[in-house]
């Protein structure tokens, strides 16, 4: 018997719209709360702009780690009418908004999502406005306290939503530790960067933390915990989550070197231009012949414009790089699925888990 997968699976049970909702509602109540605060007289600094910016930025994005969290709620039992881990999965796209606010800090990234970064926003902000002082630091200034703002919010949003108190205390070490794990895949991230040449070792570990566990295994741990998961089950959601969290960044690589601007909302060849140590691109160094890696050092060793991300594209192909990446890619997807037909979970949430697997896998270029 086949079950005939969702067309989006994070809509299913109208999941999108409700974490839409907690949030808009979420922001709504921010601002009755901060209504009283003094604002500039000169009408140059509104907090209000904080909350409106983010409630613009926060309303992209695929919600996927939200439905890992409310399918590994489901997966574990719990009730599909219960608002408290909406909450729960919604409070994730704050702490993914802290994280991507940050990243595209450290990255010194120009966009996000088809539009400008928040800093580089703010920057411009501040040079249209005529205000004192550097445009760059302001940017980056707001927009770290921005970031810091969605930290502080996701914890308050977390709890917020009337589950039984022990379910929190139960959950609270898998928060602590998908805020660890996540902060120091940045850091080894940046570390690795700041070589001459990431390993393809090095550069899986960082995606082990920061994509994999981050991304699927955690919000699935979350759910399941809130809704009283066996550590058995749980186990059995990191025998899935982990493979799956590797394909995706895998092909998140791909897109990266790779992918149409109108899918990824950056420009073609990002990854190249910033010169991410992806693991895409440590495989590229370990297979390219001496001609190769002299290319790409040269290459990479100046501003990397149009002509050099289609040349840098060519030796990843040319070098079986991204046949192999594709081939990861196959391989982490296949133990991934297998994984899942060995949970015991009901039907709806392992077609749905299927759904998010090739949603999360199968993105085009």
């Amino acid at each position: 018997m086949t079950t005939t997968l969702p067309a989006d699976p994070v809509q299913v049970a109208g999941l999108r719209d409700r974490v839409d909702a907690a949030l808009s509602e979420f922001l709504d109540h921010q601002e009755q709360r901060y209504r009283a605060m003094p604002v500039d007289p000169a009408g140059q600094v509104q907090w209000q702009e904080a909350i409106s910016t983010l409630r613009a930025f926060l309303a992209g994005g695929k919600r996927l780690r939200p439905a890992f969290c409310y399918w590994g709620w489901r997966g574990a039992g719990g009730d599909p009418d219960d608002d408290g881990v909406i909450s729960a999965a919604a409070a994730l796209e704050l702490l993914h908004a802290f994280a991507l606010i940050h990243d595209d800090i450290i990255d010194a990234s120009d966009t996000r999502r088809g539009a400008p970064s928040l800093h580089r926003r703010h920057a411009e902000l501040h040079r249209r406005s005529g205000l004192r002082g550097s445009p760059e630091l302001f940017g980056t200034s707001v927009a770290l306290l921005l970031g810091d703002l969605c930290l502080a919010w996701y914890h308050e949003l977390l709890g917020a939503g009337g589950l039984a108190p022990h379910r929190y205390r139960e959950a609270a070490p898998v928060v602590s530790q998908q805020l660890s794990e996540l902060v120091l895949g940045q850091y080894l991230d940046v570390a690795g960067e700041a070589r001459p040449a990431q390993s393809v070792d090095g550069a899986t570990t960082v995606i082990h933390y920061k994509t994999a566990k981050y991304t699927v295994e955690r919000p699935l741990h979350l759910g399941g915990i809130l809704a009283g998961a066996s550590p058995q089950l749980l186990e059995g959601y990191s025998d899935y989550a982990m493979p799956l969290g590797e394909a995706f960044q895998l092909r998140d690589d791909v897109l990266g070197a790779f992918g149409d601007a109108r899918v990824t909302g950056k420009p073609v060849g990002d990854d190249l231009r910033d010169r991410k140590a992806t693991v895409l691109l440590a495989i590229t160094r370990r297979r390219a012949s001496g001609a190769q890696l002299r290319a790409l050092d040269e290459l990479f060793g100046d501003a990397v414009g149009d002509a050099e991300v289609a040349r840098l594209q060519e030796i990843i192909a040319d070098s079986g790089a991204l046949a192999e990446c594709e081939r990861r890619i196959a391989e982490r997807t296949r133990t991934a699925r297998e994984a899942l037909a060995a949970l015991p979970v009901p039907a709806q949430a392992r077609s749905v888990l299927e759904g998010l697997l090739a949603a999360a896998t199968e993105r085009a270029r």
